[in-house]
């Protein structure tokens, strides 16, 4: 639960409704969905969803919510199962490279040893002057 969403649940009072766009924005999976429902009903309050619009005031809210819980649950790991495959099939085709392209420490090094500032270093690599302050000082 992000820090944010804590805070709000904490100042949450009798008959206060905690409203969120999608279902999705509540939490990862059914269970953190659950909790966060849970918490809200121990303080007395309610939870509402505008995106179906359902809302824990009755009992067929809290079936409706438990359902659309994991179903948005199944409905990630789905994705993530096509994301996995499609990797996979990239990787067989050759034409998937994994990550992000890292930095050459070495040529970084070089430009500094050379007397190119961090910014100039950072735009002739492609990076951010952070990670050119970083190396330099690792290498240091």
């Amino acid at each position: 639960m992000s820090t944010e969403l804590a805070t709000i649940i904490d100042f949450l009072r009798p008959g206060d409704e905690l409203v969120v766009t999608r279902l999705d924005r509540l939490g990862r999976d059914t269970k953190d969905v659950l909790n966060l429902i849970y918490e809200c009903e121990q303080k007395g309050a309610f939870v509402t969803v505008l995106e179906p619009h359902v809302s824990t005031r009755g009992e067929m809210g809290h079936i409706v919510l438990t359902v659309l819980g994991m179903v948005a649950q199944m409905e990630r790991r789905f994705i993530k199962e096509r994301q996995r495959d499609g990797i996979e099939q990239a990787k067989r085709d050759g034409v998937y490279k994994d990550g992000k392209q890292r930095l050459d420490r070495n040529h970084v090094m070089a430009l500094h040893a050379d007397g190119v500032g961090p910014s100039g270093i950072a735009k002739l690599v492609g990076c951010s002057r952070m990670q050119v302050y970083r190396i330099i000082e690792s290498c240091a």
